[in-house]
C-alpha cells in the first residue's frame, strides 16, 4: 500500500522509471481535466445505492421465509444459495441471454404479461438498474449469514409477544427487526464495500457501456491502468477509493449506535 501511494504521485507507464510528479494526477481527477473520473464514481454511487438496500431487503425477506418450518426447506435454502457460489464470469454470460433485448427470457416474460419489453443492459437509463437486479443473484451468502442470526433470536421473545396477543407484524417489529440489527449492521457494510468494487459486469457484459453508462469505478481504474497504461493515475485512483470506502464505513460505524441494538446494552 506504501509504494502504490508513492505511484500515485509519479507518472509511472508500468514501462519507464517513475518521475516524482507531485498531485499532479489527483489534480486531474478532482479539476474534470480526466472527463471520466466524476462519471465513474457517480455510475459507482448510483449502482450502490439501488443494489445495496434491494440487495439487503431481499435477502433478509428470503432468509425470513427459509426460517420457517417448511416442507423441504433444506433444498430450497440450497437453491437460492448455489448461484451465489457460481463464478461471477459465468453468471454475466446467464444474464447476458436473459437480458437480451431480443432473445432474452425477461423480455419474452413481459411481453406474456402484456408489458413493453426494455434495453436492460443496452440502453443508458436501464443499464445500472438492471445490473442492481441481476446483483440480487448472488445474495446467497448475505442471505445464510441472515439466516444464522434469526436462529439466534430467543424463542422466549415470541412466546412473550405471543401471550400478549401480539401479531406476526407486532413480531417482526419489535424482536426480528431490533434483534436483528448487529447482522444488518454487517451486511450493510460488506454491501457498500462490495458495490463500491463491482468489475466483472461492466468488463464481461457492457464494457462500460452503453456511452460509459456503467462505467463502474474500478473498471475505470482497470482502464487507466492495463488500457491507458497510466500507473501512477490508476494509483491515484484506488487511493480515493480507498479513502471514499473508509469515510462511508466510518460515518455508517458513527450512525450505528442510533439503530445497532446489541444484547446486554441499556436500553434506548
Amino acid at each position: 500500500m506504501i509504494y502504490s501511494l508513492y505511484m500515485s504521485f509519479t507518472d509511472y507507464s508500468g514501462s519507464n522509471s517513475p518521475s516524482f510528479i507531485g498531485l499532479d494526477n489527483y489534480t486531474r481527477m478532482f479539476s474534470g481535466e480526466d472527463q471520466y473520473f466524476y462519471k465513474a464514481l457517480g455510475v459507482t454511487l448510483y449502482f450502490v445505492v439501488l443494489s445495496v438496500p434491494t440487495g439487503i431487503i431481499y435477502s433478509f425477506l428470503l432468509a425470513i421465509l427459509l426460517n420457517r418450518n417448511i416442507k423441504g426447506k433444506a433444498i430450497f435454502r440450497t437453491i437460492f444459495y448455489l448461484p451465489s457460489i457460481v463464478p461471477i464470469i459465468a453468471i454475466s454470460f446467464i444474464w447476458l441471454w436473459l437480458l437480451n433485448p431480443d432473445l432474452g427470457l425477461a423480455n419474452e416474460l413481459l411481453r406474456a404479461i402484456g408489458l413493453p419489453g426494455s434495453q436492460w443492459i443496452f440502453g443508458e437509463k436501464s443499464v445500472v438498474p438492471s445490473l442492481a437486479l441481476m446483483n440480487l443473484w448472488t445474495t446467497g451468502g448475505t442471505m445464510i449469514i441472515f439466516l444464522a442470526g434469526l436462529q439466534d433470536i430467543p424463542r422466549s421473545l415470541y412466546e412473550a409477544i405471543e401471550i400478549d396477543g401480539g401479531s406476526k407484524l407486532n413480531k417482526l417489529r419489535n424482536i426480528t427487526i431490533p434483534m436483528m440489527t448487529p447482522t444488518i449492521f454487517f451486511n450493510l457494510i460488506m454491501g457498500i464495500i462490495n458495490g463500491f468494487q463491482v468489475f466483472s459486469q461492466a468488463y464481461v457484459m457492457t464494457n462500460g457501456g452503453p456511452n460509459n453508462a456503467s462505467l463502474f469505478y474500478v473498471f475505470y481504474l482497470y482502464r487507466e491502468a492495463f488500457q491507458f497504461s497510466r500507473m501512477g493515475s490508476a494509483s491515484a485512483i484506488a487511493w480515493v477509493l480507498f479513502i471514499i470506502i473508509m469515510l462511508l464505513t466510518y460515518t455508517v460505524f458513527k450512525t450505528s449506535k442510533k439503530w445497532v441494538y446489541y444484547e446486554g446494552d441499556e436500553a434506548r
